[in-house]
């Protein structure tokens, strides 16, 4: 009894253990996004961190003002934050400069 006891033990945690994936809507389109990490690009643009930064920085590039929206969500006292950027102000700035 006990061998029947250790094989219903074993089948079960050697059975593969099947996660449903959750449907994503097919026109999908954030409010917002996240800088990539240094060194990859942004999944839906294409652009890396650093072409990005500069788009929604203040830098001598874009004459201190900024084409593209961004905010920093920080904590109250804290130095550093999340830096997200408005996706509609990006696709307006990269849709103003396509070439025909």
């Amino acid at each position: 009894m006990s061998t029947t006891k250790n094989n219903k033990k074993d089948a079960a945690t050697t059975t593969p253990v099947e996660i449903p994936q959750h449907p994503t809507p097919v026109n999908f389109v954030p409010e917002f996004l996240r800088l990539p990490k240094p060194g990859q690009l942004c999944p839906l643009t294409g652009l890396s961190r650093s072409a990005i930064n500069e788009l929604i920085l203040p830098n001598l590039h874009n004459g201190n003002k900024p084409p593209v929206r961004s905010f920093c969500l920080r904590k109250k006292g804290a130095a550093t934050g999340i830096r997200i950027v408005d996706y509609a102000s990006l696709r307006e700035y990269i849709f103003a400069r396509v070439e025909a």
